[in-house]
């Protein structure tokens, strides 16, 4: 039986991540899968911890595949999936295992971890990326537009600096083997969402087979707990630009 390791930072989303680790645990997966959630808590506050806390008793009281790392201080997302990461890699996981990140609220669906999957296993790829934007994505609002917008030109930079063709390298869904992932590791150092564009660039450095496929996408605001601004476009600039002339 191989593994999915499903990577999920979090950071005061009591409100989202019970139901989001549900959902993890109740998707289907391709045969001769099976899952290991990595959940690492980023220092939320003590009035979202004591339900992570609880969460996580509660999973390990019914035996189910979970693992639980917390930072005594805050980080970031990037430094949160830089632990996850390592937990995997010190486990000894299997280099065929899966790794996915997973966000801890519920913009993305796990239901789409069997389509993200599916190349890597018939090997047509050596990584996967989701991609919420096309066809299959209706814009809910103008500021929602705006937002995507604002990722299509990071995104085109970025594609210009990797000389990849995708049209989400925000997206939150990035999956690869273990084997992998022990290649990448030691070029991921941005301690927020500076590391979505450091994991497209080490990938390109690599020189990997990346392709993407259609995820499902339900964007929440700021008034929800989102937490990327203006501020982490402008990192994201210095990371893609950065990241081209890296040498290792």
């Amino acid at each position: 039986m191989s593994t999915l390791h499903i990577v999920i930072p979090v950071f005061n989303e009591r409100g989202t991540l019970a139901e989001l680790v549900q959902r993890v645990l109740q998707t289907t997966l391709p045969d001769g899968w099976d899952r290991l959630i990595t959940l690492v808590d980023d220092c939320s506050s003590p009035s979202h911890f004591p339900a992570v806390q609880d969460l996580v008793n509660r999973l390990h009281a019914e035996r189910k595949p979970l693992r639980f790392l917390r930072h005594e201080v805050n980080k970031g997302k990037g430094a949160a999936l830089q632990t996850g990461f390592d937990a995997i890699l010190a486990s000894s996981a299997p280099s065929d295992d899966l790794v996915i990140i997973q966000d801890a609220d519920l913009e993305y669906d796990p239901g789409d971890y069997a389509s993200l999957m599916e190349p890597i296993i018939r090997g047509e790829a050596d990584a996967v990326i989701g991609t919420r934007w096309g066809e299959h994505y209706q814009y809910k609002s103008l500021k929602h537009r705006v937002h995507a917008m604002g990722n299509g030109a990071l995104t085109m930079l970025s594609n210009m600096m990797t000389g990849f063709r995708v049209s989400d390298m925000e997206c939150c869904y990035k999956l690869m083997p273990v084997k992998m992932l022990r290649e990448l590791r030691p070029m991921l150092s941005e301690q927020r969402f500076g590391i979505e564009p450091q994991i497209i660039a080490g990938l390109a450095r690599l020189k990997k087979r990346v392709v993407q496929r259609p995820v499902k996408y339900d964007p929440r605001g700021l008034a929800a707990g989102k937490k990327i601004g203006w501020r982490d476009g402008v990192r994201a600039l210095v990371v893609i630009t950065r990241e081209r002339w890296r040498k290792n």
